[in-house]
């Protein structure tokens, strides 16, 4: 018989005024699974984690936690009674508590009857020694370390997550993370995590939700929404990118760097040429008007250096094309930084580009 997955969300709407803020949003966790609900804010992610949790209540569609329902348009089981866990970017600890007692907060016999439990779960996200103390005499850090233990403590079969690192220091928030992934994956918990933020949902999802407007727009593993984004948003939410406009003739499109195909395309049709500024090669133009370089798949650039800029691991040189005058970034790895005026070739990796209609 097969398993029913942990955390299963089907056609879920919500509307305010009149408007759709949740619209027919589904997708399905695993135990053991990280998800993330990514996408700008206002998009509806917030909105769908606090219908799970029960805090809100849906217009149509269901949620089905290990095969059981929760909740439907008529029918609610209580948040405390779903089984799911709660962690927000404020940690919400209990100031008047020690760290042992808000990790034990809502455990049938507080501490007295689950010290070892407590006390297990401080070890493992290394706050065993803070066990007495107070959340005002904890760093930021310590006060997430803390909230992710008593999100834990229950044994929740899902945690929800929204943006509960965005309140940390940029320099600790990569390790924390790496931290409470570790711990979630011992646990075995579904996680659904909400951010705005695309490298957190690269760093920790298994599965990434692209949301925009209320629906989910793409869905799948982090490798594949990077390398096969389903519009020029979808791959603008990720990185920065270049793009460059033309029309469709014979299923091809004019560009600076020769003709693209464009199947598919009825003739007039206008399209986006989506490029990454990695994947952007460039050779420096040594004879001033030489010919272009061999290009590996198509016709090289010429192009003006406006403005180069060292940003730690790499460099961004912005470029504008002899042909049509447009601005082009490039980045490099390490220290490049060619100054203003100088002339350069750029090439393409055309297994690199994407092609969308226009609009």
């Amino acid at each position: 018989m097969t398993t029913p997955p942990r955390l299963d969300v089907q056609n879920l709407t919500r509307a305010f005024g009149g408007a759709p803020v949740v619209d027919a949003v589904s997708f399905q966790v695993e135990a053991g699974q990280v998800a993330c609900l990514l996408g700008p804010s206002g998009c509806g992610k917030s909105t769908t984690l606090r219908i799970i949790a029960g805090v809100d209540i849906q217009d149509s569609g269901r949620i089905l936690v290990d095969g059981q329902m929760i909740c439907d348009a008529t029918t609610r089981v209580p948040p405390e009674r779903r089984a799911i866990g709660l962690m927000f970017q404020d940690f919400a600890l209990f100031p008047h508590l020690p760290v042992r007692e808000n990790v034990a907060f809502g455990l049938p016999g507080g501490f007295k009857a689950n010290g070892a439990r407590v006390a297990d779960l401080l070890d493992r996200v290394h706050m065993g020694r803070h066990i007495d103390s107070y959340p005002h005499e904890l760093s930021g850090g310590e006060q997430q370390r803390v909230a992710l233990a008593r999100a834990l403590a229950p044994r929740p079969r899902v945690l929800l997550m929204d943006e509960p690192f965005s309140g940390l220091d940029e320099r600790l928030r990569d390790g924390i993370r790496d931290e409470t992934l570790a711990l979630l994956k011992e646990e075995g918990t579904a996680v659904l995590l909400v951010t705005h933020e695309p490298h957190e949902a690269m760093r920790m999802a298994d599965q990434i939700l692209l949301m925009r407007r209320g629906r989910i727009v793409q869905q799948g593993a982090p490798y594949n929404l990077y390398n096969a984004p389903v519009d020029r948003q979808a791959a603008g939410f990720f990185s920065d990118i270049n793009v460059l406009t033309g029309r469709v003739q014979g299923a091809l499109t004019d560009t600076p760097f020769g003709q693209f195909l464009t199947p598919g395309m009825p003739d007039g049709a206008e399209v986006d040429i989506v490029i990454r500024p990695q994947h952007l090669k460039l050779d420096f133009d040594r004879a001033g008007q030489g010919p272009a370089p061999t290009a590996e798949n198509g016709t090289a650039a010429r192009a003006l250096v406006t403005r180069a800029r060292y940003l730690g691991r790499e460099s961004l040189v912005e470029f504008r094309t002899d042909q049509g005058g447009i601005t082009l970034h490039a980045t490099v790895p390490g220290v490049f930084l060619p100054p203003a005026g100088t002339t350069m070739w750029l090439m393409l990796r055309r297994d690199r580009v994407f092609v969308f209609p226009r609009g």
